[in-house]
């Protein structure tokens, strides 16, 4: 039996005695045993086909040449096999590398999305997991979900000019502070259906819609707050006509177009221009 024993970077015929077929041989006693060099590997080969030729009758066979290239084809193919796979298996390593560290990075720009002003809900509000809340000009009403069967003496609700503290007794406050300031006397809370209580908060700055109701919490994009248009009856007519010129620069900065201010100074512009015809205002800017 044969074996290619390699040792560092030599290659060593050995038979079953585990002793160099060479040295083992009487013909071939002055030969030393033949080892692999990486730089002359068709000379290992050589030695390799000369004691095969010497040890035993394999080349005198026909089909010896037939099945060194098969038995070379078959080392070649394995090869090819062997750098495919490792070819293949590369790819997957970078994107399980790429997968991993991009998790961090989709994290971060969660937080980052998290911290921007978000879209309000239909109520100009926002609903967070233990409260929802919507909104007017004038007033904000907050909502909080509590066991079935809550009856108002199990409530702790504190309004305060800068603070609302709301909680049930012997629990954490569920809410412990305000956004804004509000007008205590203006203000009150009930439970509904003993599973909602309501409160209702009337703001001291009736001309700013809230971020948010608990500083600290997410908060809305106001630019997006949709004022319902069938309430402006009920505001006097410096609030309605303000809120109406905040509505309308709304839409037209959505479209891209200029707001009555810019509009204004624009008309302003024109009368400017007409009234001097001599004068050149080619390179004219608003400012």
């Amino acid at each position: 039996m044969l074996l290619l024993l390699e040792s560092s970077r030599n290659l060593v015929l050995l038979s079953d005695k585990a002793k160099p077929l060479w040295r083992s041989s009487p013909r071939l006693k002055r030969k030393p045993a033949a080892t692999f060099d990486s730089s002359n590997p068709l000379g290992f080969l050589e030695k390799v086909i000369e004691f095969l030729a010497q040890q035993s009758d394999f080349l005198n066979k026909p089909s010896a040449e037939s099945e060194i290239s098969a038995a070379v084809r078959a080392a070649k193919e394995e090869l090819r096999e062997a750098e495919k796979k490792s070819v293949e298996k590369k790819p997957v390593e970078k994107e399980s590398v790429s997968a991993s560290s991009s998790e961090p990075m989709e994290v971060e720009e969660q937080k980052k999305q998290g911290a921007a002003p978000i879209a309000p809900n239909k109520g100009n509000g926002y609903d967070l997991e233990n409260y929802s809340w919507v909104q007017t000009l004038q007033e904000v009403t907050v909502n909080v979900p509590v066991p079935s069967g809550t009856k108002a003496r199990s409530v702790v609700c504190e309004i305060k000019k800068n603070r609302l503290k709301l909680g049930l007794k012997g629990q954490d406050p569920i809410i412990d502070c305000l956004y804004r300031s509000v007008k205590p006397d203006d203000c009150y809370w009930n439970i509904e259906d003993q599973k909602m209580i309501s409160i209702l908060l009337t703001k001291q700055d009736q001309m700013e819609w809230w971020k948010c109701c608990v500083k600290g919490e997410p908060e809305i994009d106001t630019q997006k707050v949709e004022p319902e248009n069938s309430k402006l009856a009920d505001l006097d007519p410096e609030t309605r006509s303000t809120v109406e010129k905040m509505m309308f620069d709304q839409r037209q900065k959505q479209m891209g177009l200029p707001t009555s201010d810019e509009l204004q100074k624009q008309d302003i512009l024109k009368k400017f221009m007409s009234q001097h015809p001599e004068m050149d205002f080619s390179n004219a800017k608003i400012n």
